[in-house]
């Protein structure tokens, strides 16, 4: 079993480490444009505020590659907009290591929220790459979990990746269980992938093939319809024979895709047509079958979005990852927006959105609320529906029986 956040006990004026997951994305103006995981945290956070914990969060945003980054990736704005969101008052220190953070902590009263900054600031250090957040530096893991009394790992987003801030924190410290987003994102999931109600609908979409084949691969085996859209149909359509023009299509990824058609011909379903155009713009598009020379696809047809439509009349379970058109313009998001709305409307059926533009566009539609589960984790969900073994999530298994 999986230790969860409501099995730790007397958690009153103890210290609790909480990795968050805080990777939000801002706009040129440096205005935070979707706080979806930002959201996704807040039971954990009040949970551990009920029970008069203090609270120590913990993220990384983006990648620290300069000190040019530190500038514009700090956790500031994020603090800030936790506490708006909340109203309670957020206590932000600049630092993640050192005198000032240990101050901060000695003086926080039970059911206060600290952050700390950006955990990836210690992959740049004395203006050198040293990597030691994201190589889950010993030392640094150490340094952290020495912080605290008890550590929750609220970020099924990192869940992939052995960080010293998540893995690195986790196998330090005895007293440790996953927040409640964590549990709720490894519920749903494996009611999609292990458990799923028939029929079975996994769409998948986005620009590449080869970002995606062993989720599509391992979907193959589960689901019972496969529906495969946006920029990656393509390459499929190359291996159908059909004129692609000037369409993003993966030449290394033809012959895969031509056997996954040919194995899988009663479960694989390929967009059949496409809003094309001659640039890559947000101009009036001209819809067929094939792309001709010239011109390159954006999004799907209208066939398309019929034929996907009757696909989830019937279905139980649904699991979405990655949009079928280019969602930036309007034009080519049409059928992006469709599926949201198709399957927003369903009634009585499990479904899962995940992946940055698909989330976004369900978002943006106001459409989260209509979903069973809104993926905070993009490359974590893919991975876990690979059924591969997350470390983030694996260090928390247990072989303790539930009392």
């Amino acid at each position: 079993m999986i230790k969860n956040l409501k099995s730790l006990k007397n958690l009153e004026d103890k210290i609790v480490l909480t990795r968050v997951d805080f990777n939000v994305p801002f706009n040129d103006k440096g205005e935070i444009t979707d706080i979806t995981r930002i959201k996704g945290a807040l039971p954990t956070i009040e949970y551990l505020r009920e029970a008069k914990a203090k609270i120590i969060l913990f993220s990384h945003l983006g990648r620290i590659t300069s000190e040019e980054d530190k500038k514009t990736k700090s956790l500031k704005p994020v603090a800030k907009k936790l506490a708006e969101i909340t109203g309670y008052k957020i206590i932000f220190v600049p630092k993640n290591r050192g005198e000032l953070v240990e101050k901060a902590i000695r003086i926080l009263k039970p059911g206060e929220i600290l952050m700390l900054e950006n955990t990836r600031f210690q992959d740049f250090v004395d203006g050198k790459q040293v990597n030691y957040e994201s190589k889950n530096n010993d030392e640094l893991a150490t340094y952290w979990s020495k912080l605290g009394d008890v550590f929750v790992n609220d970020a099924f987003g990192t869940a992939h990746r052995s960080h010293a801030s998540n893995v690195g924190i986790a196998s330090k410290m005895e007293n440790k269980a996953i927040g409640l987003l964590m549990e709720k994102e490894i519920n749903f999931l494996d009611k999609a992938v292990k458990t799923p109600e028939s029929p079975f609908v996994a769409l998948v979409g986005g620009a590449k093939v080869s970002d995606k084949i062993d989720v599509i691969k391992s979907l193959l085996e589960k689901a019972d319809k496969v529906i495969i859209g946006g920029g990656m149909a393509y390459t499929f359509h190359k291996a159908q024979g059909l004129s692609i023009g000037n369409s993003l299509v993966e030449e290394d990824k033809v012959e895969l895709a031509k056997a996954l058609l040919s194995t899988y011909k009663d479960k694989l379903i390929v967009a059949v047509d496409s809003a094309y155009t001659t640039e890559f713009a947000d101009n009036v598009p001209e819809y067929g079958d094939e792309v001709p020379e010239g011109n390159m696809g954006l999004d799907i047809g209208p066939k398309s979005i019929e034929l996907i439509k009757n696909e989830l009349e019937n279905a139980k379970t649904i699991l979405w990852n990655g949009p079928f058109g280019v969602t930036e313009f309007s034009n080519f998001s049409k059928g992006t927006n469709e599926i949201a709305m198709t399957i927003a409307e369903k009634d009585d059926v499990i479904s899962i959105v995940g992946g940055g533009d698909s989330v976004a566009a369900v978002v943006s539609m106001g459409l989260a609320k209509e979903f069973s589960h809104v993926a905070t984790g993009g490359g974590a969900s893919l991975e876990y529906i690979e059924g591969k073994v997350l470390p983030g999530i694996k260090i928390f298994e247990t072989t303790e029986e539930k009392n």
